[in-house]
Order: structure tokens, then sequence, then C-alpha cells
């Protein structure tokens, strides 16, 4: 056996001997004479274990090229660009691939990716080669070589159209169609480069979950056209993580409209005998009880708001507080209403009770009278909601004025420092005080910008910060910014 043979059977590469033997005959001419055929085998081998990864989640960014097969889940739009100082123009394709471990954006340039275009389908399986770096949205690799391979098997399905459960992280070009469970306000942000930036946030679900949805800048304001129980489709988003959460996000390629569809969402929501202190959970029922909005001033001088209502499912009732814009919610009684990632809390009198902060999402399923609207007097309360293990309640003796709900408003009577943290997941002194914020990185440099999900603030640091990174500052505030000492 020859010393080419002897390198290639220790190498255990997916290569064909033949493509080996060629590359080693390449790599002694290209050398001069510099290298025998043993010295340049063993250069190609090396070469090759650079760049052979066993799986899309063993991509790192900072890696040199990789080389790995994988699945076409979706194909995007050619985006065609202006060089500098050139006359041609440039042209780029993102393809989503995936295979057993994760997904990942592929980036095709030039006439690869008009070529990629017309020639590509979803479902086709790619051997790869190129540079990961950290692209738009997250992880993604820049094809240096891209070639098909029909007789190879990737074990996993291709998606059009998404579904909540099928999102996963990476997941770029995604089409998904839902309906809205609960709205968020816009809320903007300073840039350093003097720009002022906006967020804004909503809920949706299908028959297979839900998922938050974070909109950036000019689609930001479309939270303020878009009411809950609406169905929408969101077009061209992306996945990233927060908190051990996906959410996706609708940057300046993407966009979310109206469409006339019945997309259907039933929550997974626990029974209320079943509740326990510091659960983060789903839960649904009727309303029995609800009161008054009150007011209260934080320690910043800012003011918050809340409002509690009381439901009631086959197995027990739980007061839920609504904190901050989810007071405005339009809730009478008798609705039936749900309430995900809600935190079951001390309550008034030793009783639990359920806080619907900024996380949560507020949804009615079914209005008193079967509709989409309008109340019901407390004598009519007594029914048969049906779903959601809730056979009937009974709303005797409570108004919506609040006066039978005297124990459920006592509550709003919560320290001030509370409150504030329960709206804003934030604690912060008066001005020039230490306070201590976490959010996510949606501006990266100096000054670094946080978002909560409720609130932004600008952080100075000198700690090196990644966007979508998600971080805690604590430090000194001065008109409005955070001096940060310590970031963890």
């Amino acid at each position: 056996m020859g010393a080419i043979e002897d390198v290639y059977d220790d190498l255990d590469a997916d290569v064909p001997f033949e493509e080996f033997e060629a590359a080693v005959e390449q790599k002694v001419e290209d050398m001069g004479g510099l290298a025998d055929e043993e010295t340049a085998a063993m250069l190609i081998a090396h070469e090759l274990r650079d760049e052979e990864v066993n799986s899309v989640a063993d991509i790192e960014p900072g890696m040199d090229d990789v080389k790995f097969l994988a699945k076409v889940m979706t194909v995007g739009e050619v985006r065609t660009f202006e060089r500098d100082g050139e006359d041609e123009d440039g042209h780029v394709l993102n393809v989503e691939v995936a295979d057993e471990s994760g997904r990942v954006t592929i980036s095709l340039w030039d006439g690869v990716a008009v070529d990629a275009k017309e020639n590509v389908q979803t479902g086709d399986v790619l051997r790869i080669m190129g540079r990961p770096k950290e692209g738009y949205s997250g992880l993604e690799v820049a094809v240096d070589k891209v070639e098909p391979d029909p007789d190879a098997e990737v074990d996993v399905d291709a998606v059009e159209e998404y579904r909540v459960e099928d999102l996963t992280m990476g997941a770029s070009d995604v089409d998904l169609l839902g309906v809205i469970l609960d709205t968020d306000t816009v809320r903007t942000f300073d840039r350093d480069d003097g720009s002022e930036g906006k967020v804004s946030n909503l809920t949706v679900g299908d028959e297979t979950g839900r998922v938050r949805v974070t909109m950036w800048d000019d689609t930001a304001d479309r939270v303020e056209e878009l009411e809950a129980g609406e169905t929408v489709e969101v077009v061209d988003g992306y996945v990233r993580e927060r908190d051990g959460d996906l959410e996706l996000h609708i940057g300046s390629r993407g966009a979310i409209e109206t469409v006339d569809a019945d997309v259907e969402y039933v929550p997974e929501t626990t029974d209320i005998a079943d509740l326990e202190l510091d659960d983060v959970v789903d839960i649904a029922g009727g309303v029995i009880e609800t009161s008054e909005k009150r007011t209260f001033d934080r320690d910043d001088g800012s003011q918050g708001q809340v409002r509690n209502v009381r439901i009631k499912d086959d197995t027990g009732e739980i007061r839920v507080a609504l904190w901050g814009d989810k007071a405005d919610r339009d809730i009478d009684l008798a609705d039936r209403v749900a309430f995900t990632d809600v935190e079951i809390q001390d309550g008034w009198q030793d009783d639990l009770e359920a806080s619907a902060g900024w996380r949560s999402s507020v949804s009615v399923l079914e209005r008193a009278n079967g509709s989409g609207g309008g109340g019901r007097s407390a004598g009519s309360a007594d029914r048969d909601v049906g779903q959601g293990g809730l056979d009937s309640f009974d709303s005797g003796g409570s108004s919506s004025d609040g006066s039978a709900g005297a124990a459920a408003a006592a509550t709003a009577e919560v320290d001030g420092d509370e409150a504030a943290d329960a709206d804003a997941n934030a604690d912060s002194d008066a001005d020039g005080g230490v306070v201590e914020f976490t959010g996510t990185v949606v501006q990266a440099g100096d000054p670094v910008v946080l978002d909560d999900g409720t609130q932004t603030r600008s952080v100075e640091t000198s700690a090196n910060l990644r966007l979508g990174e998600e971080v805690t500052v604590r430090g000194i505030e001065q008109d409005g910014s955070i001096d940060a000492e310590d970031v963890f």
C-alpha cells in the first residue's frame, strides 16, 4: 500500500479516494515540487479534517472553512446591491438548510446566487463548504462551494410554511400563519448613530402552540393597526432565543399582514387547583369578578397601573393581577379568558394569585354573549363554558363596578417597589441611584442599548457584548443612562 493510501485510510473522511488522490497530485503541482506525495497527502488530510463537521449543530462562528451535508428548508429571494467602486451589481441569496441536529442559513453570492435561485428547491440535499460567521439573523455560513447530492439522505422534513412547533433557533425566511393573542405598544430607543429605533411585540398562536413576535423599526408600527383575534401571516421572519424561549423577529426584510383565514389556538392550561407558588403557567377560566383599574407611583416618578379579575374553572378560582397595558384589556364578567406565562405569587390573605406581567399574554377566547364583544349582567353569568375544562361558573353577587370585588381591588394596595418590579421587570431607584436591569442587546457599541420587552435602556460599558445576547447590568443611572459597574 502506497503513502497516499495510508494517509487516506487514516483520514476516515467522506471523500472518494479518487478525489483525494487528484487533490494530492494538484497539491504537489501547486507547490512546484517542494512537497512529495506523502507530504502533500498529509496536507490535504489536514485541510479535510478542519473542514469536516459532524452536524449543523457543530458549526460555530470563527471556525475555518467547514464542510457539511444538509437539506434545503427554504429558498429566499435574490437581493441586488451596489458595490462601492464597481459598475456591476452584487447579488446575494439566503437559503435555510437543516439536518437532524438543527438549522442554519447559508448565503450564496453573485452568479452562484442567481444560479441557485433557478435550480435549488426545497427538499434538495446539498454538500456545502463555507465560512461560518455571525450574520443578520444569527449564525450563517458564507458559501465558497455548494453542489447537490441526489444520492445522499438527510432525515429531516422540509417546511415551506411553518407552524409554531416547527420553529427552531436560527431559522430564517420564516412564513407563519397565526391568530393574534395579545398586542403590546411601540417602544423607542436611541442608536449610537443618533437615529431612533423602534420595537414592539405581539403574541400569535396556532394549533401547535404560541410564540412571541418582535417587530423592529418601521414594522414595529404595525402593532398599532392589529388587534387580538385577527389572523395574520408573518413573512420572512427569523428566529432568536431569549430567556430560553424562541422568539420570531421581523426586520426590514419581513412583514406581517392580516389574512382571511381561520386559525385555531387552544391553550394547554393548568387546572387552578394544581397551581403552586412560583409556577409560571398558562391558565384559563370564566371571569366571575372584576375590579376598577388602579394607578400607583413608582420610585422613579413614573406611574404604573394594575387591574384585578377573578377567574374560575371546574377545579377552583384565582385572582389575576393585570399589570401595565394589560390593565386596559376589555375583559367583562362571564368572558372566557386565557392567561399565558403568568407567575403564581402570594396574594391577599395568603391566597395564591396570578401575576400577568410584560411576558404574559391575555386572550379573550369567548365573549359572555358568544360574540366578539359586549358585557353581561351578573345575574346572567351562570352558564356552561364548555372548552378548557370549564363546566360552569357562578358570578353571583359580583358586579363590574368592583363593589363586590373589593377584596380583589385590595391587592392593588401593594408597595410601590413591588408594583414597579412586576410591571417593568426592573429594579430602579431615583435618578443617580444604583439600578439593575436585565435585557437583550438590541444595539452593540457605544452606548449599548438593552431591551427587556417593555422598555429600553442605554448602557455605558466597556464589555464586549453581541446583538441578541441577554445580560444583566448594575450601576449608577444618570440622565436615563446606566453607567454599568457589573455586567453578567
